[in-house]
């Protein structure tokens, strides 16, 4: 898809820089792709501690089975 931005050159070339990145789409290819794992980071951090577990659950078992 064909996109118009204004990008800050400055930004993009610093960008490209650090990155590796040959073209300035690889630069902002990587730059959304990192965006979008950092947000889904955030959002299963959010929910540590929220999920509960039934207490009779036996964690420790799991760990003694050979998978075949």
């Amino acid at each position: 898809m064909a996109t118009n931005l204004a990008l800050d050159d400055k930004l993009i070339a610093q960008a490209r820089r650090i990155g590796g990145h040959r073209t300035k789409k690889e630069a902002v290819t990587a730059a959304l792709e990192e965006y979008v794992s950092r947000r889904r980071q955030l959002r299963l951090i959010k929910r540590f501690g929220t999920i509960e577990y039934a207490p009779t659950y036996g964690y420790k078992q799991q760990r003694g089975r050979t998978r075949t």
